[in-house]
């Protein structure tokens, strides 16, 4: 055997069949990992999959109660005389009044306008929908990023943070959940991908 510290040979011992050296190996060793230990057991890979289902529920959630709240005014959000329904913009306020930052103009110049609160109100519902029901992951998962992404520029810098809040992490959770096939859990993505229109339309998926 080689004595690694002066590079002289030594006497060899006798080892178990089991670790002797093969031949043309050297004498340099290196520890071999089990590769049970590298893969993800079938337990686990259950448990991730039914966390992702969850986290999309949730998410889904916040897109569609922001949804519901500012279209009826329940309170929590949105007064209920600033209601959608009943003639209040739900973009005037996060857009007129909380924009700052170097796109604070363009968001006060388009805050309560007619079209901009129809797609914002129709993308709170889309998302949040397709999130829950597990369809369209694709979709969902790019509108809320750019969704998110778009809410994160209203305000910069964020206020607790330099450069970082709650809406890019959203984003960057949208597009995880999209790539683990969230929606085949509590969802219905494995039906829908397997519907005659998505077939035909893959973008759908």
């Amino acid at each position: 055997m080689v004595n690694i510290a002066n590079n002289r040979a030594t006497a060899r011992p006798v080892f178990p069949p089991a670790v002797r050296e093969r031949p043309g190996q050297g004498a340099r060793h290196q520890a071999h990992v089990p590769e049970s230990t590298l893969s993800v057991t079938g337990r686990t890979a259950t448990a991730a999959r039914y966390l992702s289902a969850g986290i999309r529920l949730a998410t889904g959630w916040l897109f569609l109660w922001a949804f519901l709240d500012k279209l009826f005014g329940l309170g929590r959000g949105t007064p209920a005389a600033n209601a959608w329904l009943d003639g209040g913009s739900p973009t005037a306020g996060v857009l007129g009044e909380s924009a700052t930052g170097p796109f604070a103009g363009l968001y006060h110049a388009v805050a309560g306008n007619a079209l901009v609160d129809g797609l914002f109100m129709a993308a709170l519902a889309g998302i949040g929908t397709a999130l829950i029901l597990g369809i369209g992951m694709r979709i969902a998962a790019a509108s809320g990023a750019l969704l998110s992404v778009l809410m994160w520029t209203v305000a910069l810098p964020p206020a607790t943070n330099p450069f970082l809040d709650d809406h890019l992490v959203y984003a960057a959770v949208l597009i995880l959940l999209a790539l683990l096939g969230a929606g085949n859990v509590w969802g219905f993505g494995r039906r829908w991908a397997a519907s005659p229109l998505v077939r035909r339309n893959p973008w759908l998926t």
